[in-house]
């Protein structure tokens, strides 16, 4: 394993949330611990990008209005940066107009999603993306 790839050869795999609502992150780390995920946390953009140098997830769950920095600059930081930019990230927001997306897509989100988003989905979705056969 390099530093600048996500730990594809720990059997548990590792999940960042990056949200500004505590019960927003609470939601999605019990959808992901369920499926033997493991999940760390930030509440903003900035605490997004120093969680995700220290750990190197293997996948990226991020919102897009958040303070201090929001989902599309910390996505756009972590693809320029060699050590995070082939995280997958899937991007929630409830923001639901084309043009959101496409903002999205343009940061380096590899999945766009409307919120709310049905625990099946965003399983099924961190599953596919860390490459882990679904339980």
């Amino acid at each position: 394993m390099t530093s600048s790839t996500p730990n594809l050869d720990r059997a548990q795999r590792r999940v960042l949330v990056v949200d500004d609502a505590r019960t927003v992150r609470l939601y999605y780390r019990g959808i992901l611990e369920s499926a033997n995920i493991d999940v760390t946390e930030a509440a903003n953009g900035l605490e997004g990008l120093e969680r995700a140098a220290e750990v190197l997830p293997d996948l990226l769950v991020v919102d897009i209005n958040m303070p201090k920095m929001d989902g599309y600059s910390m996505l756009r930081a972590m693809r320029a940066a060699e050590s995070t930019r082939s995280i997958p990230a899937i991007m929630i927001s409830t923001e639901a107009e084309e043009r959101d997306a496409q903002r999205g897509y343009e940061a380096g989100a590899n999945v766009y999603l409307v919120k709310p988003v049905r625990p099946d989905q965003l399983r099924s979705l961190a599953q596919l993306l860390m490459g882990v056969a679904a339980a």
